[in-house]
């Protein structure tokens, strides 16, 4: 919690102005008289210096600040998505899986990838550490591995990072712009004409 005014207790603090003057080590009741007499607030912004730290300047306006910086250092850690293969995925949704994860390095975001093996997909495993091999030679102008495609179990798994924003080179378009139509969709005989 951050003292303000007649609740820091330090018998001597050093003082700051709020455009970043320096105005020495003096007494707590001195420099109280100081920022009253300006109209603003006396802040401690560092307790457990010797002697405190405190700043003259407007108290709701340095809460507001600190708010603000506390909020945008919570947004700034990398997003974790994942996309999942099989190892019988088709051609077009292996294409709009990878056209996805180019959607997600592009944001930012790492992107881990997985594949699970069912029933007699055990037997074979290197078909599912292939799958993961060919996602990463796609998307080798868009992510850096950092972790190789690695066996746990039923489950391959990988972890891919984006590139720096100018090295990125799409290869997969993305498929966000409009509805997909199913392949065991028939077409009504309004569509056909």
């Amino acid at each position: 919690m951050t003292r303000v005014n007649q609740y820091i207790r330090a018998p001597k603090v050093r003082v700051v102005m709020d455009n970043g003057d320096q105005l020495g080590v003096m007494s707590s009741n001195e420099a109280l008289q100081k920022a009253k007499s300006l109209g603003l607030d006396l802040v401690e912004i560092t307790a457990k210096s010797d002697p405190p730290v405190c700043k003259i300047c407007d108290f709701g306006k340095h809460k507001y600040q600190q708010a603000k910086l506390k909020k945008g250092n919570v947004n700034s850690a990398p997003k974790l998505k994942e996309i999942k293969f099989r190892v019988r995925t088709e051609q077009h949704d292996y294409n709009l899986k990878c056209s996805r994860i180019e959607k997600f390095l592009d944001e930012g975001s790492k992107v881990k990838v997985g594949l699970m093996f069912r029933g007699r997909e055990n037997a074979h495993k290197q078909l599912g550490i292939e799958v993961l091999k060919r996602v990463v030679a796609d998307m080798e102008g868009m992510a850096n591995v950092d972790q190789p495609p690695r066996l746990a179990g039923r489950n391959v798994g990988m972890l891919l990072s984006p590139l720096p924003a100018e090295q990125r080179v799409r290869k997969f378009t993305a498929h966000d712009d409009g509805e997909l139509i199913e392949a065991d969709d028939e077409p009504t005989a309004d569509e056909e004409e």
